[in-house]
């Protein structure tokens, strides 16, 4: 099974990219499974009556957030080898860093990145007044913590380092995609393009 992580800022784009790259995967043939992370997340955190919706999890303090990461990146391993068994990409949708009250924190630390082992962790990157527009376009996510132009240039600079930090612990690349406004299908491809070559 070949393992990739897509990572990126709130609003990005990055969900909108990973879903046409896995509509080209299948188009070659290829069995693909998506693992949101924060899904998983989100689903014990309810369970446990920590939040109400998944933005409240970046609020959440960081016991229980290695909890909920150690229970995703579990859960997530064992349906994709279950789903594809040694065939297959499974590509599993979250975040290098995340924005916190404490500090940022990484959303790929050891006992999440090793049990994931990836081949690729992909960077999905924009400008950040492009990011900010796309926000105020989607009105079913609260980002008010990451809707400063200066914030997200800074904040871009740490989730990229943080996955370069993650990317080390298991020997993975990193590959720094840009999304471009109205160019999703060329960012896709060229997730496709280094998907095909692990």
């Amino acid at each position: 099974m070949r393992v990739v992580i897509a990572t990126g800022v709130p609003g990005v784009g990055k969900t909108t990219v990973t879903s046409k790259a896995v509509e080209m995967l299948k188009e070659k043939g290829y069995k693909v499974k998506v693992a949101n992370f924060g899904d998983y997340m989100l689903k014990v955190a309810k369970e446990r009556g920590w939040v109400q919706h998944r933005d409240e999890m970046r609020k959440l303090n960081l016991s229980q957030q290695r909890e909920l990461q150690a229970l995703a990146a579990k859960a997530i391993i064992e349906e994709a080898k279950a789903e594809l068994g040694d065939e297959g990409v499974l590509i599993v949708d979250t975040h290098a860093a995340i924005n916190t009250p404490t500090g940022v924190w990484p959303g790929l630390p050891k006992h999440v990145i090793e049990n994931l082992n990836p081949a690729i962790i992909f960077v999905i990157e924009a400008s950040p007044e492009e990011i900010v527009e796309r926000q105020r376009g989607d009105k079913g996510r609260v980002r008010s913590d990451y809707s400063d132009v200066d914030f997200l240039k800074r904040f871009m600079e740490l989730a990229r380092n943080a996955a370069i930090a993650s990317a080390v612990l298991v020997g993975a690349a990193v590959n720094v995609i840009y999304n471009r406004q109205g160019a999703v299908e060329e960012a896709a491809a060229k997730f496709v393009e280094a998907v095909e070559k692990i």
